[in-house]
């Protein structure tokens, strides 16, 4: 390359890179934490949850008491008559009546088979699924984010291979043209090198396209505007040191499936004995202060009025019920043994997945030094190709080969550091070990 040559390519790098400076640089770090404050289904998880806790207590379970004011006015205006025993009558039009009712009671089931302490723990266990929830729904954004993010910087290691090809493409042309010009090559050689140079542009612009389209869908993980530009880091950083054994152990204590699993057989072992309860009888205290009011127009009393303090108890036990309290038992009990059935399914799942992504993650991390070392020799034979090339001792098409060599050689050393990161990244999405 000769010096006006390399000058040009510097000032060209130097204006790319002036431009890139001025985007906002986008950490992962910075990505997930955008995530988890902005992501619309974690806010709905989070309010889910919110509901959940709200639920948990003592009134909701129903083991404390209930107060109830109420007021009970009734008046009527009728014509009446009366006919007494002696045969006399007495009639009275438009006659007035109205009576007044007010108070307070208070009801408190002090016993229903324990029912209400089932509940109230069940309650608390519907509380842990909605944690269990935020956390599995946490998770799985904050891989999409991940996913998203290193596609995008992947991509821009795909543009700046294609920058790197365009650049050689021009050399080519105009090396063509000047062997064009001094007759040591005819007008078709630079016809092919012109040709090529519009097909890596084209595909530099496909690329273009590509990355910008997976911004936006980096923005909406983020829930923000999808016209916020930005830029990702360069470099791709695999975590070789994931062990299956392990992964395995912190999928048995972390995995969000499974832990729901499990919660909703203690869910199902509570509901048996709220149906139980019913085998037992339920005792509830009753009192309360009423005050009544009465007036009549007609009549021997014309006007009542009464106040005081009820108190009392009622208690009720099922005795039969058309065999229904033991249909409802059986239900419950095959509820929890479907329960455990689903646990022993997610069991299975869960360690099936984990064996096939370990595996996955494994042929990757030996793709990476493969692809690595294949982009070292492409990049060597490419810098060999185009010394030759300039002097004429091969022809345009050993030169292209070369050429696109290097571009595929580099593309797939990015994509395997792409696909080894999604496959840790699915490994501790698994684990419930993401850390964020």
């Amino acid at each position: 390359m000769n010096i006006k040559n390399i000058y040009c390519t510097l000032i060209v790098l130097f204006f790319c890179i002036a431009k890139t400076n001025a985007q906002e640089v986008l950490t992962i770090e910075e990505a997930m934490k955008i995530a988890l404050e902005n992501n619309f289904e974690i806010k709905i998880a989070k309010n889910n949850l919110t509901i959940s806790e709200t639920n948990v207590t003592t009134g909701n379970a129903g083991i404390l008491p209930t107060a109830t004011a109420n007021i009970v006015d009734n008046n009527s205006v009728t014509n009446s008559t009366q006919v007494r025993q002696d045969g006399t009558s007495t009639t009275l039009n438009n006659a007035k009546n109205n009576s007044l009712t007010y108070g307070v009671s208070l009801g408190w089931t002090v016993f229903d088979g324990m029912r209400m302490f089932a509940r109230y723990d069940q309650l608390k266990e519907l509380q842990k699924l909605g944690d269990s929830e935020l956390k599995r729904t946490i998770l799985v954004k904050i891989g999409q984010v991940n996913a998203a993010y290193y596609d995008l910087v992947q991509q821009q290691h795909q543009l700046a291979a294609l920058d790197t090809t365009i650049v050689i493409s021009k050399q080519r042309v105009e090396l063509a043209q000047n062997r064009f010009t001094i007759g040591k090559a005819s007008k078709l050689e630079v016809l092919n090198a012109q040709v090529d140079l519009n097909t890596d542009q084209v595909t530099l612009l496909r690329q273009k396209e590509s990355y910008a389209n997976a911004k936006i869908l980096l923005n909406q993980y983020l829930a923000r505007d999808p016209k916020i530009n930005f830029k990702v880091t360069d470099v791709v950083t695999v975590d070789d040191k994931l062990v299956l054994a392990d992964l395995m152990d912190l999928a048995q204590k972390q995995n969000p499936a499974l832990e729901s699993q499990i919660i909703n057989k203690r869910i199902a072992e509570l509901q048996l004995k709220q149906v139980k309860a019913s085998r037992y009888p339920t005792v509830n205290l009753t009192s309360g202060y009423n005050f009544s009011e009465s007036q009549s127009s007609l009549g021997f009393t014309s006007e009542n009025s009464s106040r005081g303090f009820t108190y009392g108890f009622n208690a009720s036990m099922n005795i039969f019920d058309g065999f229904n309290q033991h249909r409802n038992e059986k239900v419950a009990k095959l509820q929890i043994e479907n329960s455990q059935i689903a646990i022993d399914q997610q069991n299975m799942v869960l360690n099936t997945q984990l064996s096939t992504a370990f595996q996955t993650y494994l042929t990757n991390l030996e793709l990476i030094d493969l692809e690595e070392n294949n982009e070292a020799i492409a990049r060597q034979n490419l810098e060999i190709t185009l010394d030759k090339f300039r002097i004429g001792t091969i022809t345009t098409i050993d030169f292209r080969t070369a050429q696109l060599n290097y571009v595929n050689a580099k593309v797939r050393y990015s994509n395997a550091q792409y696909e080894a990161k999604l496959s840790e990244i699915a490994l501790k999405e698994l684990a419930g070990n993401i850390n964020f």
